[in-house]
């Protein structure tokens, strides 16, 4: 067999080498991080390790993919409508940009633009997170349209994130109220701990809540809130630290869950 080309992708945060055919179709792929050539086909064996010699190194072994496993399984199994995985950073707002955009001429700029600005740029750092074996999903509806800005599933447990963009002002967070520069305090903080019980009950497992607030001119805390993490968007790499709350196989079955959907229906 000629004509094969090899595609080095990432998913999950580990990088796969896939090995493709002249009409496209894929033979084989190598998992750098298990050591193991998986082939479709015996017959194409000697063609692959031959284009994929360069990229290997170390030991390895070769043979048919493995067996998925049920929560594997459960993933394919989902409708792509049903499946939230693929949900970008502020995939609601972003929805609801396009169903109902702004006037094209208005004094003051859309608040949703800033508000899926931040969700942005917070989704972007919790994705950097997958190579510590972290699983985030973005926008994650709830009944009465309500929807978890971020939900992050890993070594250290499960957040649900809400986030508020907050660029050049004063924050003060005073349980439950949280007051954004000149605006009149809002009591932010008795939603965020509804979502993430909300969460809990979808899911069957313990979820904290968290309260990003992006780009702050300053914060302040008079005293930590009950129940609710209080970060900036610098703070965020440093969940990735924590850990020893979930195995490996725990957070993917979380994820399947999580990714699904239907959990979500009736909570």
């Amino acid at each position: 067999m000629s004509g094969l080309r090899v595609i080095p992708t990432w998913r999950h945060g580990q990088e796969r080498l896939y090995v493709y055919g002249e009409d496209g179709t894929n033979v084989a792929w190598y998992d750098r991080e298990a050591g193991r050539v998986n082939l479709l086909s015996e017959s194409s064996r000697e063609a692959v390790l031959a284009v994929l010699g360069p990229f290997i190194a170390g030991q390895f072994t070769v043979g048919p993919p493995p067996v998925p496993t049920p929560v594997e399984m459960a993933r394919l199994s989902l409708h792509p409508d049903d499946d939230l995985a693929p949900n970008r950073p502020g995939e609601a707002l972003l929805i609801s940009l396009d169903r109902d955009p702004a006037p094209p001429r208005r004094l003051r700029a859309d608040p949703r633009r800033r508000a899926l600005a931040a969700q942005q740029k917070v989704g972007e750092a919790l994705d950097g997170l997958e190579a510590a074996g972290w699983r985030v999903l973005h926008s994650v509806p709830l009944p009465g349209g309500a929807y978890v800005h971020h939900l992050l599933i890993g070594p250290g447990g499960l957040f649900a994130l809400h986030v508020l963009p907050a660029r050049k002002q004063r924050v003060r967070v005073a349980d439950p109220l949280v007051t954004l520069g000149r605006a009149d305090p809002q009591p932010l903080l008795r939603r965020i701990r509804a979502d993430a019980s909300r969460t809990s009950f979808a899911l069957t497992a313990e979820v904290r809540a968290a309260l990003v607030l992006v780009d702050p001119a300053s914060v302040e805390v008079p005293a930590p809130p009950r129940d609710v993490r209080v970060l900036t968007d610098p703070d965020l790499p440093t969940l990735a630290r924590s850990g020893g709350l979930l195995k490996p196989a725990d957070v993917e079955a979380l994820h399947a869950m999580a990714r699904d959907r239907g959990t979500w229906l009736r909570v």
